[in-house]
């Protein structure tokens, strides 16, 4: 197979292997699906040949991302989509459990949505600032 990529369609596709390769291995200790790893080595064994060559190291005959790459704002993006990612979790189940406890239909989306709206709301205001945890 052979896809012919401009010189920033190839940094932008490195981009999205690294973030899919961090989203699946990333929290995994010793059960890494390696298969995605030797995709991302494949791909970026390819920048020192496109004149990307900082964008890697080697190590133990292995390449890797190099540190320069890593920390060119890749794990910012990543951040910042974390962050939402948490913020939509935190306001569904929020409003789930408040829909829950006042006896009313968790599965009514129109409702779901508009509680969930006020908790989002409140995180793009105050962050976690007001969240308490009574036990």
């Amino acid at each position: 197979m052979n896809i012919d990529l401009t010189d920033k369609e190839f940094r932008r596709l490195l981009d999205m292997v690294y973030i899919g390769n961090w989203v699946l291995n990333s929290a995994r200790a010793e059960d890494r699906f390696e298969d995605y790893d030797l995709v991302q080595e494949k791909l970026f064994s390819l920048c020192g040949k496109n004149g990307m060559r900082s964008l890697v190291q080697t190590w133990h005959g292995h390449v890797f991302p190099s540190r320069a790459y890593e920390e060119g704002g890749i794990h910012e993006a990543i951040a910042d989509y974390e962050d939402a990612v948490f913020f939509d979790i935190l306001a569904e189940e929020l409003a789930r459990r408040d829909m829950s406890r006042d006896g009313e239909n968790a599965e009514d989306l129109a409702a779901l949505a508009l509680r969930m709206d006020e908790y989002l709301d409140e995180f793009e205001k105050n962050g976690i600032a007001n969240l308490r945890v009574e036990t």
